[in-house]
């Protein structure tokens, strides 16, 4: 039987006046896989950090078992001053010690490509956002915890890397985790349970994030306790589901009869027919013509000879690794960027509108329906449907007392919102979405794909989010870092197949370094010894040196000689320890 990790019983924690949880008791036991859901400022982050202990509640009780290890993930990846990767990730444990263990270097593999002292060496205050959240969750999955606790863990991460993550977690039964996360796709690959955070209480759901779709849609109809906007919302989100992933609903634990019926009246997520014969009104036969081109950041080369049509009403997902030039591709769409060779013919009526990763400055002295307003006071759907300005902030989320809100006012998840309600507004024909769903909660992102379902243009999205790709797209291309972008008819599955065939195949022909001769691993093994009993030394040397210093903190001089001793021990320890792991690899296992 599973032991009790955290229990919390009766807690209640409020900011100023508005609570956030009210009187709120669950538990946590060994192995469970929880994922958490809600409305950004609900709750989430918060009841995280009461499980934490980074957070007291106003009243309750939360016990911990003594005996259990735990590890916490914030949304924020810091470090000390002057930290390194190295010191964020293993800290104080030597090079052969950490090296030597099978766990650590698959994620090092799985994270980093490998070890990497290059990497490891580089100060953390240097690295970007990507780098910064693969590190921090490097160091969780290092130690040996009992249950970890992840705040956005898949924010920055590509598709490779959140598929990674699931996998490795789901590998480690013996761990309990708890993650909060917009990342549907992820729920549902590791989460047994969810929890939704809404008016200050905690609801549990059995299953993945599909199978809380399937029970809260089952909840609505029996009840009848939500409201028209979310059922709606809630029932087009279930459609998908069911329609177009039935795989998907495989967790779910009770009948799904009841559901079937609730959807049974629910049109498809898009009219493909009428919105291709808006999109043709509006744009024409062409959209964008690519014949033998090159993209290029300088000397190097990102795509070569690509040759692309991209035609009306087409739903294109863009995959790929980290620097492969995804974003660079959609800024040459926006015509913010030139290829180095070729030619691109673009449609004469296409009308594009890029919201890119990065938030741009709007007037903190505007009110959030005045920005929107400021753009357009209506804008037109497909089907000849029309909404205004408010109605689509609605959508958005921004209800009534959220568009009377100032710009300065609003967090950067908001802002982000705001920009592309404004985007939205301007009636583009060629929406060009680069990581549309960072900082969205998942009632935003189910609201978002539901406006999507009825733009009639042409779509064009880069997302980590798998499950948002799989939800708005029709067709996906991947840059897989080889200079080419390639179909996927099979969607991310494919792409993440060949990364994998390309990776074995590298590491296939890549020399050999490993010795087989019986003579030669007896020999590699003796200076492997011989290099252990230095490192020994040369640590029993450096304890020394620091005790002497510790000793004399009060002579100056002697302070300074101690300093340049200790240094040259520690530089001669680093040279030893790495000759130590490049005769290790040279072994085979």
């Amino acid at each position: 039987m599973a032991r009790n990790i955290i229990n919390i019983e009766g807690v209640s924690k409020a900011f100023d006046i508005r609570p956030l949880l009210v009187e709120v008791s669950l538990g946590i036991s060994e192995g469970e896989r929880i994922g958490i859901v809600g409305r950004n400022g609900g709750g989430k982050s918060t009841l995280l950090k009461i499980l934490a202990d980074l957070e007291p509640p106003d009243q309750g009780r939360v016990t911990r078992a003594n005996w259990a290890k735990l590890g916490m993930l914030s949304q924020v990846d810091t470090a000390e001053a002057g930290a390194t990767v190295r010191d964020v990730v293993v800290g104080s444990k030597k090079t052969h010690e950490w090296a030597s263990d099978s766990g650590v270097r698959e994620i090092f593999a799985g994270l980093f490509g490998g070890y990497n002292s290059e990497l490891l060496d580089r100060p953390f205050g240097s690295l970007s956002g990507g780098e910064k959240r693969r590190v921090g969750i490097a160091k969780l999955l290092i130690e040996p915890l009992d249950i970890v606790l992840l705040d956005e863990p898949t924010n920055h991460l590509d598709v490779e890397g959140v598929a990674w993550l699931a996998d490795h977690i789901r590998k480690r039964r013996e761990l309990a985790v708890v993650v909060i996360t917009h990342d549907r796709w992820f729920l549902d690959e590791v989460s047994d349970t969810m929890w939704e955070v809404v008016d200050g209480k905690v609801e549990a759901y059995e299953g993945g994030y599909s199978a809380y779709v399937l029970a809260k849609a089952e909840r609505a109809r029996q009840q009848a306790a939500e409201d028209a906007r979310k059922n709606n919302l809630i029932r087009k989100e279930l459609a998908w589901l069911r329609r177009g992933a039935p795989a998907r609903t495989s967790k779910p634990k009770f009948r799904v009869d009841a559901a079937n019926q609730l959807i049974a009246s629910e049109p498809a997520p898009r009219n493909k027919a009428e919105l291709l014969n808006f999109a043709t009104n509006r744009l024409g036969n062409s959209v964008y013509e690519i014949h033998h081109a090159r993209l290029a950041i300088g000397e190097t080369t990102l795509i070569d000879s690509l040759n692309w049509n991209i035609g009306p009403g087409d739903r294109i997902g863009i995959v790929g690794v980290n620097g492969s030039g995804k974003t660079t591709l959609m800024r040459t769409l926006a015509g913010q960027y030139r290829f180095a060779a070729g030619k691109i013919q673009t449609g004469v009526t296409v009308k594009a509108a890029f919201l890119s990763q990065h938030l741009q400055e709007l007037d903190p002295s505007w009110r959030v329906i005045e920005a929107v307003e400021k753009v357009a006071l209506h804008v037109e759907l497909g089907g000849g449907r029309e909404i205004s300005a408010s109605q689509l902030c609605e959508r958005l989320g921004f209800d009534y007392e959220g568009q009377q809100r100032m710009v300065r006012d609003l967090s950067g998840g908001e802002k982000r919102r705001l920009q592309l309600t404004r985007l939205l507004m301007d009636s583009p024909n060629v929406l060009l979405l680069d990581e549309p769903t960072n900082d969205f909660d998942v009632e935003t992102l189910t609201a978002l794909e539901d406006l999507l379902d009825t733009y009639a243009g042409v779509l064009i999205v880069i997302s980590h989010d798998r499950y948002f790709l799989e939800r708005v797209c029709d067709r996906f291309v991947g840059l897989l870092g080889d200079e080419s972008l390639r179909d996927l008819p099979r969607g991310v599955d494919q792409y993440l197949e060949l990364r994998h065939s390309m990776i074995e195949r590298s590491i296939a022909t890549a020399p050999k370094k490993t010795i087989s001769d019986a003579a030669q691993v007896r020999l590699i093994k003796k200076d492997i010894a011989k290099l252990e009993k230095q490192i020994e030394k040369v640590q029993s040397e450096e304890k020394q040196l620091i005790a002497e210093q510790e000793a004399a903190s009060f002579d100056h001089q002697k302070l300074i000689e101690i300093a340049a001793k200790l240094e040259a021990i520690q530089s001669l320890r680093q040279k030893l320890e790495d000759e130590w792991l490049e005769l290790s690899g040279k072994i085979s296992e």
